[in-house]
């Protein structure tokens, strides 16, 4: 090794002494190992005299000029035999045409740490199959090429990332603390305190691996994923129920099989074309034993949510069990509060007590949504609400249709806003608890005292979409229904205005890249930085985040002496860990800068490449199929000469009957496109002598038309050569 006064320029081309950045005018670079010397900090005794000796330099640490006393380690000195035959074997390695720069370093770095002066053809043969199995697909090989441990060389196991932008093993790099040594092995720079007591595990470069070697298994003929899914129709009549789900409330239970053929957005009632069973669909006053059949018949499906909707779609049925104390239930109308607003993490599942805000977001924005297109939405009370008169005593019950007239946020019982909605009922049979053998008619909207301190208030301004018919007598769609986004239970598709795409299954470098994003943009991170809390962003959008703040603040006592500076806190965008002293000095990451590049760089290749064969598959479609059009027309003119012919023999013979049974033993001569007229009707089919005398006369006036036709255009032609030849000869003379 070189003295502590001789040190190299890092990978930055920062000279380790100066601190300064030399043009590389002011350079050597080692013929041996290809490192940057800053010359100003050489000793004179290390610095070439000539320029053919600068051409043929070998820095301190692979001549080891400087301090010959130092013995090589026991595992290189038993195989090399000596320094002189270690510099002689990488010199050798480095004048090897046949290696790329990858299998040069590798060969190195075996050499200096014992392994031998020349790696094994099967190991050579290795490397290349390691970076050229399965082509551009092995993504494995494009990390094992670029980020490996400096220590043991291989994959990083638990990688840890310095601020130097260097990537361990952490075991390796816990045993190279645990000897003392507070500099990095790679590039020598100072390794922080905290980093070297508590080293932290980039999480980004775990998933990445783990992806890589996922990918390369599932490439090699791994076992697939397999996913098990019961369809309706293999699913048993009541939901399944195991020891636990038997238990109130049956959290763990699944669904049994759905009857009705509706999908899971259909709005308004269940009519009975949608029950192929029963052929009645899901009467008012229908009761079921809990929320699980209830989901089997369509009139509710969420088990335990009490909204079923989309936010940008609308809500298509809810239920009252007393969720909220402050909702209100009077029958024909009732007051129901939003979704939201509780703590359920973790074991607070069953949390009643509400610790913020409801918004109208969600679920909630979907009855809201409900609310301005007038949608029916269909309501179940279920017996655990137990302040309503108007609860089932036991289980589930369908109570028809409503519709939400307004919504508004107040002021809820436990202090925090909720969202409020009002909804009446408007269906065409009667309610359970009516003796009316009629449905709902058009009713006045109930007076509600809360409205005054309401905030957020919204009504619907047009018709709605579910409304009294005064000529028909019933409620019915006056808008067409929204059409359904999802699919129905029996399997096919129902057609809708916005279908889903097909998402289209991502490569294994674009789930790569993906994972290699930015915490700040988001997007793929370009020029990273892996800070010493183990969180990646790139090098600009961190610097970024603190533009304008200084790493220390000036303080004064009330303006009258000037206090010691304080230093400025500077939080991770991730974390809470100070990064004051990291952003001082940032060094980026250049062996996943590497990588990424390199993925990027292949799936541009990889879309010219897609361009182009669909650019000459098009080619390719458009010749054949002008081939296609042209072998048709061919053959289109084949069979219409084809049929020419054989019409014309037909006609010759025709004349020929026509002639045999006239009495003429000679056939004369007859235009073929003139036939005769035949008598209809008459037997034998005989010509008439008038209308030949006709036929005849007209074919003479043609052809006086067309003599004097000609006559007119030769006259014309004659005149026109005459006039031409007499101004030729005026001009001649």
């Amino acid at each position: 090794m070189a003295h502590v006064s001789q040190l190299p320029c890092n990978g930055d081309g920062t000279c380790m002494i100066c601190k300064k950045n030399p043009s590389p005018d002011d350079t050597f670079t080692c013929r041996t190992c290809a490192t940057p010397w800053h010359v100003t900090c050489l000793s004179s005794s290390s610095c070439p005299q000539t320029l053919a000796d600068a051409l043929l330099w070998d820095c301190p640490d692979c001549s080891l000029a400087d301090h010959p006393h130092l013995p090589l380690p026991p595992s290189i000195a038993g195989k090399i035999g000596g320094s002189d035959k270690l510099v002689v074997a990488i010199r050798a390695i480095e004048s090897d045409d046949s290696l790329n720069e990858l299998e040069k370093a590798r060969r190195r770095q075996e050499l200096v740490s014992g392994g031998g002066a020349r790696l094994s053809d099967d190991d050579g043969e290795n490397v290349k199959n390691k970076e050229g199995i399965n082509g551009d697909n092995d993504v494995l090989a494009i990390l094992d090429g670029n980020i490996n441990c400096s220590i043991c060389m291989q994959l990083p196991e638990r990688p840890v990332t310095t601020p130097c932008g260097h990537n361990f093993c952490l075991k390796c790099f816990q045993k190279w603390v645990a000897q003392g040594k507070r500099t990095c092995a790679n590039c020598r720079n100072q390794i922080p305190s905290t980093v070297a007591s508590q080293p932290r595990i980039n999480s980004a470069l775990v998933i990445a691996i783990r992806m890589a070697k996922m990918e390369k298994s599932n490439i090699t003929g791994g076992a697939p994923k397999v996913y098990h899914f019961v369809h309706n129709q293999n699913r048993p009549d009541k939901a399944y129920t195991t020891e636990r789900a038997k238990k109130p409330g049956k959290a763990n239970a699944c669904s049994g099989k759905i009857f009705v053929t509706v999908p899971p957005d259909h709005f308004g009632p269940i009519l009975a074309e949608n029950d192929p069973q029963r052929k009645q669909g899901v009467l008012v006053g229908e009761t079921w034993q809990d929320r699980m059949e209830c989901r089997q018949w369509g009139a509710h499906l969420p088990h335990v949510a009490g909204i079923a909707g989309q936010s940008k779609y609308g809500a298509q049925s809810v239920a009252l069990s007393g969720g909220y104390i402050d909702d209100e239930d009077h029958g024909e109308w009732f007051l129901y509060t939003g979704s939201g607003g509780r703590d359920l993490s973790g074991n607070k599942r069953t949390n009643k007590a509400q610790s913020f805000d409801q918004k109208f977001e969600k679920l909630n924005e979907a009855l809201r949504l409900s609310c301005r297109k007038g949608y029916p939405v269909r309501v179940v009370r279920s017996h655990k609400e137990k302040r309503s008169s108007y609860a089932p005593e036991a289980g589930v019950r369908y109570d028809g249709v409503y519709r939400i007239e307004k919504c508004w946020r107040k002021n809820g019982i436990q202090g925090y806003k909720v969202c409020r909605y009002l909804f009446v009922r408007c269906d065409n049979d009667p309610a359970p608890w009516t003796s009316d053998i009629h449905g709902d008619q058009p009713r006045p909207l109930p007076a509600i005292k809360e409205l005054k301190n309401a905030i957020d208030i919204t009504e619907r301004k047009g018709s709605p979409s579910w409304d009294y018919d005064e000529v028909e007598g019933c409620w019915m769609w006056k808008n067409p229904p929204p059409c359904s986004r999802k699919q129905m239970n029996d399997g096919n598709i129902v057609s809708g205005k916005k279908r889903r795409r097909a998402k289209r299954t991502l490569s294994a470098r674009e789930k790569l890249l993906k994972e290699f994003s930015c915490q700040i943009c988001r997007d793929v991170m370009t020029s990273p930085l892996t800070t010493p809390c183990a969180h990646n962003f790139c090098k600009a959008c961190l610097e970024g985040a603190f533009a304008g703040q200084s790493f220390t603040r000036q303080r004064t006592c009330e303006g009258r002496r000037t206090l010691r500076a304080q230093k400025n806190i500077m939080k991770c965008p991730s974390c809470s860990n100070d990064l004051a002293e990291f952003l001082q000095n940032p060094q980026v990451n250049r062996e996943l800068m590497t990588v990424i590049e390199s993925l990027q760089h292949r799936n541009v290749g990889e879309e010219q490449s897609d361009e182009s064969s669909k650019e000459v598959d098009s080619r390719h479609e458009e010749t054949d199929a002008a081939a296609d059009d042209i072998e048709m027309s061919s053959a289109n003119n084949h069979n219409n000469l084809k049929s020419g012919m054989e019409v014309k023999p037909q006609r010759t013979d025709k004349f020929k009957s026509a002639s045999a049974r006239n009495g003429n033993s000679s056939c004369q001569a007859r235009p073929l496109l003139e036939p005769p007229d035949v008598e209809q009707g008459t037997k034998g089919g005989s010509v008439k002598p008038e209308n030949r005398g006709q036929q005849t006369s007209a074919a003479e006036r043609k052809l006086k038309q067309t003599k004097k036709r000609k006559k007119s255009s030769n006259a014309t032609s004659n005149v026109g050569v005459t006039t031409r030849s007499k101004r030729a000869k005026l001009t001649t003379r």
